[in-house]
This record gives C-alpha cells, sequence and structure tokens, in this order.
C-alpha cells in the first residue's frame, strides 16, 4: 500500500533524458538528498542536473515518516566514546544545522508542506539510567536535551529525553516545490559510471562533478561500500481516531515502537529487522496488534515499510566518493535519519563542490578510519554474507511446490532446481532465480511484502522478478 504521503501528493512529471548532454555537475538519484544537493548546487551558480532511474521521490524518500531531528537514537555517547567529543560536536552541530537549513528555505520559498516544529522524544520502558547518561552527552555538545517521566505515550515509561525544537513535515509537498524548479530527468537509469562519463538507458552525461545520492552506491569499485553498510527494512501505520502526541518519539528497547502524528492521523512504526531475515512475517500485524490494545476505536488508512542503509560505525558517508576519484561525490549510510542527513549531505557536498570550508563534514568523511567503532559490525556483516553466499549452494530446499499454500511464497525444489516461487491467491506460481544479481547471495521470501530480499547487501525484488530495491541493477531471471 502506499504511504500517506504518496496518497496526498503527486509529483511533478519530468522527462527522460533526450540523448546525450555535457554539464557540470550530475546528480545520481532523485530523493531527498538528490533533489537538496541539485538544489543547492543550482543556488550556488553550479549548473547541475539529476537523473532518476524511475520517478522524483520513488524510492526510499516517498517511505520515511519525516522526523527532521538530530535526535538519532542513543549516538551522542557512543559517538563520545568512540570518535571523541570533537567529533561527537561536529555531528551534533551537522545535524543542527541541517533542522536550520530546513526551516530557512521553507519560509523562504513559503512552502506549504505541513511543517511543524515540535519536540523529539526517545523513551524506553525499561531503562533509565542510559537515557540519563544520554542526556548528559548531548547536553556536553550544546544539544538542548532533558531528561524527562513527562510523555503523551500511552504507556508507563523508565524514561525519556526529550530534544526541543525539532521538526516533522510532509516530504512530498516539500520535495515538488523544489523539484519544480530543478532539470531532473527521469526513467533515466544510470548503468555505469567512469570517469567523468555517465552511461543510462537514455544516452550519455558528462559531467565535471559527479554524486552519488541514490541511496545505495551500485559501483562496487572504487569505495567498496557494500563492505561497509547493511540495510534494514522497518514498517509503518497511519490510524485514524488514534492518540495524538505532543511531539515525535522512538522506543530505543529491543521491540520499541515509533510515533508521531500528521494531521489526523497517527503513525506508528517499528518491527524492524536486517533486509532479508522476515521468514515468518508478521510485522504489520504486531503494530496492529498494538493499535488495538491502546487505541481499540483505530481505522488503518495506510501500511507501508522503508528500507536503511546502516553504516558500520553509526555516521553517514558523506563526501568523496573515493581517493581515486576527486570529482565523485556520495551521500549514504543514513541509518534511519534520512530527512536530516539528507540535508547534511546536501548543504556538505555543495561546500566541498564549491570549495568552501566546512569544518563540520569531517566527521562524515567516507575515508575515516574508525576501528573502534566499526569491528564489531563489519564482523557481522562479514559473517552474514559468508553465511548467506553459501546457502545458496549448500542448503536444501525449504517447501514443495504442492505444499506451498496459495498466497505464499518460499524456496522450493522447481523443474529440478532451487527456485524462488510464490503461488497467487489462485494457485498461479511465479518462479524466479534466487541468486541476487548484485553479488550471488540466496534471497530470502519477505510475506510482509510479497517480496525476494537479499540478505547480504539489501537490494529486493518483488514476486515477478522486477527490482525493488538497490544495490542490484537488474531484476531476477525467471524460471
Amino acid at each position: 500500500m502506499e504511504s500517506i504521503w504518496s496518497q496526498t501528493q503527486s509529483m511533478p512529471e519530468k522527462p527522460f533524458l533526450p540523448g546525450n548532454i555535457e554539464v557540470e555537475a550530475a546528480v545520481i538519484g532523485g530523493g531527498m538528498a538528490g533533489i537538496l544537493t541539485a538544489w543547492y548546487l543550482k543556488e550556488a551558480g553550479i549548473d547541475a542536473v539529476v537523473l532518476e532511474a524511475d520517478q522524483i521521490a520513488s524510492g526510499q524518500t516517498k517511505n520515511t515518516t519525516a522526523k527532521i531531528t538530530a535526535q538519532h537514537g542513543l549516538i551522542y555517547q557512543k559517538l563520545i566514546d568512540s570518535l571523541g567529543i570533537d567529533s561527537a560536536k561536529k555531528y551534533a552541530n551537522a545535524n543542527l544545522q541541517a533542522i536550520k537549513a530546513y526551516r530557512d528555505i521553507i519560509a523562504s520559498l513559503k512552502i506549504d508542506c505541513d511543517f511543524q516544529e515540535l519536540p523529539s522524544y526517545i523513551y524506553s520502558v525499561l531503562d533509565a539510567e542510559t537515557l540519563q547518561e544520554e542526556t548528559k552527552a548531548a547536553q556536553k555538545l550544546g544539544i538542548p536535551a532533558e531528561f524527562t517521566l513527562q510523555t503523551s505515550l500511552p504507556f508507563p515509561i523508565k524514561g525519556a529525553v526529550c530534544f526541543s525544537k525539532q521538526a516533522q513535515f510532509h516530504p512530498l509537498k516539500f520535495l515538488s516545490v523544489l523539484a519544480d524548479q530543478l532539470d531532473i530527468y527521469t526513467q533515466t537509469r544510470v548503468q555505469k559510471v567512469e570517469d567523468n562519463r555517465i552511461q543510462t538507458n537514455r544516452g550519455i552525461v558528462q559531467a565535471k562533478y559527479i554524486v552519488f545520492t541514490c541511496h545505495y552506491p551500485f559501483q562496487l569499485t572504487p569505495g567498496f561500500y557494500f563492505m561497509r553498510m547493511h540495510q534494514e527494512r522497518s514498517y509503518v501505520l497511519a490510524l485514524e481516531n488514534a492518540g495524538q502526541m505532543n511531539g515525535m518519539y522512538l522506543g530505543i528497547d529491543p521491540d520499541g515502537l515509533s510515533f508521531r502524528h500528521h494531521g489526523d492521523f497517527l503513525l506508528l512504526g517499528g518491527g524492524g529487522h536486517r533486509t532479508g531475515e522476515n521468514r515468518m512475517g508478521g510485522r504489520y500485524d504486531t503494530l496492529r496488534q498494538v493499535a488495538r490494545k491502546f487505541w481499540p476505536e483505530s481505522l488503518e488508512k495506510g501500511h507501508w515499510s522503508a528500507q536503511d542503509c546502516m553504516p558500520l560505525d553509526g555516521v553517514p558517508y558523506i563526501g568523496q566518493f573515493a581517493a581515486s576519484v576527486p570529482n565523485w561525490y556520495v551521500a549514504t549510510g543514513f541509518g534511519k535519519w534520512g530527512m536530516t542527513s539528507s540535508m547534511v549531505a546536501a548543504l556538505g557536498i555543495r561546500d566541498l563542490i564549491t570549495g568552501h570550508k566546512n569544518p563540520d563534514l569531517e566527521v562524515f568523511s567516507p575515508q575515516r578510519f574508525t576501528p573502534a567503532a566499526s569491528a564489531g559490525t563489519f564482523l557481522d556483516n562479514s559473517l552474514h554474507a559468508v553465511r548467506d553466499l553459501s546457502r545458496r549452494i549448500l542448503a536444501p530446499p525449504r517447501e514443495e511446490l504442492d505444499a506451498l499454500p496459495n498466497g505464499h511464497g518460499g524456496i522450493v525444489e522447481y523443474q529440478g532446481e532451487k527456485v524462488g516461487v510464490y503461488k497467487d491467491e489462485t494457485g498461479k506460481v511465479f518462479a524466479v532465480s534466487i541468486k541476487c544479481p548484485h553479488l550471488g547471495c540466496q534471497l530470502e521470501w519477505n510475506p510482509d511484502e510479497k517480496s525476494w530480499d537479499c540478505p547480504c547487501h539489501g537490494s529486493r525484488f518483488d514476486y515477478h522478478g522486477r527490482l525493488l530495491d538497490d544495490p542490484a541493477q537488474e531484476g531476477l531471471q525467471h524460471v
């Protein structure tokens, strides 16, 4: 089902690339990060175009919960411990400046996008001490934070950290105004990038500066981003006749929930998991149980899911793509904070291209080396990749085709091969290869989305085999 944002705002139609062109800057990806980057480059006098494989905001931007906040879970004590207080301050300052930048654009262009300044809370029903430590860490960095027990949550808590003067908005209403004023080519899939040459399905783009804002960089080298991130999914319900919140909320407990209101709707989120690890499903049903428990009169008006790139040390990769390609730039690894991080990226990449000094950007450098913060995550990602690469070769099929119920998917032996099969409600069989075309990992069935998901790097495909999410650049083979 479409998100509440897609249900209430259509995006401007843009042409596809008409043929070979030459520009000063090309931005790959037409989501929030790409549109903002192109906007700031244009404002700085840089001739920039956006190349989008589908339509504007057709990727992760349309599925965000659209919180604009510097409160990114339990981040600041971790950053102080692993990177030092100076780097933690740069991270905090960059995100606080991002909130201000949104406010400034919306005010200057008079954008009607339901922008509201609200407090943002992280809370726990189990642990007060960790939240008290996070409060002190944030205060050390100059963030307006306080520990509190006073919230509008419908259940008791052990404590919460409140950041004042954060914000929320309607992302597509905001983007539609900016997109109207930019050169954007849709239905233009980038297939390959070499030096300053971008090959697309519509023609060649020559650009002095190339910016990758396509969620997950599809170029394997240089950069090796597939070794430095994994992806996670999370789920959202839009509820009518549910409680109103006095701010935005995120639970830090293992089964923590996310809340924010939008007009008459309450957005209830949760059920997060590593992409490719949801074989049993039931994520939406778990959220529906929460809704029935606390707001039995509520009505579900929409549900959707989102996908996020998770960096090794919890800090996005924003800056020069790799040392060997000085005129390539990247913005990825936003974790679950894509709206604020998109603005941090747009401002930072503009400053790099225009030669403006931005000391806060150092903490986001893709060339950073942070073994203390990254070692555990790197090992976990590596073990996942080895396991899921070998699973395709060694693990037996899990289902018999005849035993697979209608409306379900699974890995079966079909015509002598181990394949991915979905049976629709009429019993029609859709069989595809379970080898991810990105790097060959075995795909897994996600019953909540009726999709084939890669547990290694997060590529996703519908049951027809059509590509849904990168880094893969092609669909699955039919069997």
